[in-house]
């Protein structure tokens, strides 16, 4: 558990004591145990043993709130059914202190909650599973281009490279870490000739061409046609007046 959970639970129960019934007092108290035994470093045989018989005080005691109709339909929680599993993979893989089960948390937001504010909120499934096949798509490209050696510095760096190679200017030894500054030659300031003043000791300020602007295309959504409206409409009609 993180720090903050840990430091309330050592008050979570004291406080809540008298206010609840008893049994979810026991819940709660057979819970934190089993927290407690898994989260050691080293766990023996006598250790896993009372790790079964903590989650079974927990499976007993926590009917309280099926009875109660907090949970009347029963108790289908991926979390606490994973604690059926914690014998078995300990055994198997060791203790699991430091494990988070946040870890598929954070997984969720970049799998699900991103790609779901990036759709139209129609039919969704299929456009968040294109966003997370794109995405994946580009990391593999980003990786083997990286390997390839191609991410160097920048396009504007090459660019500005080419030019002082075209025209016989030395850019010394300042500009010699592979053109990766903001201005492409590896530096943090700016030598470009924004207003055109620099005489031919540069590469020239902006040129007058047509503006460019940016084009976004909203995933598709299907609409009604012509036909539909109007047979629509006929039975509206029809319904309303016969």
């Amino acid at each position: 558990m993180p720090t903050s959970c840990t430091q309330s639970s050592q008050v979570f129960i004291n406080t809540l004591e008298g206010l609840v019934p008893p049994d979810i007092i026991k819940t709660l108290n057979a819970f934190l145990d089993f927290c407690y035994i898994a989260r050691q470093n080293v766990l023996t045989e006598d250790s896993l043993n009372a790790l079964d018989t903590t989650l079974e005080r927990f499976h007993h005691y926590r009917e309280i709130f099926r009875v109660s109709g907090v949970r009347a339909d029963g108790f289908s929680l991926p979390r606490q059914h994973s604690l059926k599993h914690y014998h078995r993979n300990i055994t198997n893989f060791g203790a699991p202190n430091g494990l988070c089960s946040s870890i598929t948390e954070s997984k969720h937001i970049v799998a699900v909650k991103k790609p779901w504010r990036r759709s139209s909120r129609y039919e969704a499934l299929k456009q968040m599973l294109t966003i997370n096949t794109r995405n994946d798509k580009l990391a593999a490209a980003r990786a083997d281009f990286s390997s390839r050696g191609m991410l160097k510095g920048t396009c504007l760096g090459e660019a500005l490279r080419l030019w002082h190679d075209e025209h016989g200017i030395d850019v010394g030894d300042d500009d010699s870490d592979e053109f990766g500054g903001p201005d492409g030659n590896g530096e943090d300031g700016c030598d470009l000739d924004l207003d055109g003043d620099n005489e031919g000791d540069g590469p020239p300020g902006p040129v007058d061409d047509p503006l460019v602007f940016s084009e976004v295309v909203l995933a598709s959504k299907k609409g009604i046609g012509s036909c539909a409206v109007f047979n629509r409409l006929q039975r509206i009609l029809t319904d309303t007046l016969i």
